[in-house]
């Protein structure tokens, strides 16, 4: 993965926070993403660049299962969610719409939004400000399924 800026939030970032349930109701995600965290950060449709990161605290995607949450921040470019933890469905629906979610634990404390960072999931590990943090590495089956795009497309993908 490559280097990109981080954009960092509180703990407890519920799905309504990321994509507020009034624009559920709009047709496609390249719709609903123009209002992603609207409610804490008007702009960042606007300041977010393909290849950034989003960086939580604890529980990062709790509340509602909507699969909207993480398909915002992937229809907007995020090159992955690095949290202390997450809400186990949003974790979930990432993983299946091809999101890379990481748990990195010390992270989160130490960078602030603008800073930059460099993942590799390959070994584990985030890169950010001169320091090197260990971080939850995947397992090859579900770096697969994030290669291949999502769970569907991985099975997909194996039907051919």
């Amino acid at each position: 993965m490559s280097v990109g800026k981080i954009f960092k939030f509180h703990n407890d970032l519920d799905t309504d926070q990321i994509i507020a349930s009034q624009y559920l109701l709009l047709p496609t995600i390249d719709e609903m993403k123009v209002h992603t965290f609207e409610s804490l950060d008007p702009e960042f449709p606007h300041k977010v660049k393909p290849g950034d990161y989003v960086v939580g605290g604890d529980n990062f995607g709790c509340g509602s299962s909507r699969e909207q949450a993480p398909g915002v921040l992937k229809a907007l470019g995020i090159q992955a969610v690095v949290a202390r933890s997450f809400a186990r469905i949003f974790y979930r629906n990432a993983i299946n719409i091809g999101l890379p979610v990481i748990v990195c634990r010390e992270l989160p404390d130490q960078v602030e939004t603008g800073d930059e960072m460099e993942l590799s999931m390959t070994e584990g590990t985030v890169r950010a400000g001169g320091k090197v943090y260990s971080c939850t590495k995947l397992p090859p089956y579900m770096q697969q399924i994030l290669n291949q795009g999502g769970l569907i497309a991985s099975l997909n993908e194996e039907e051919v």
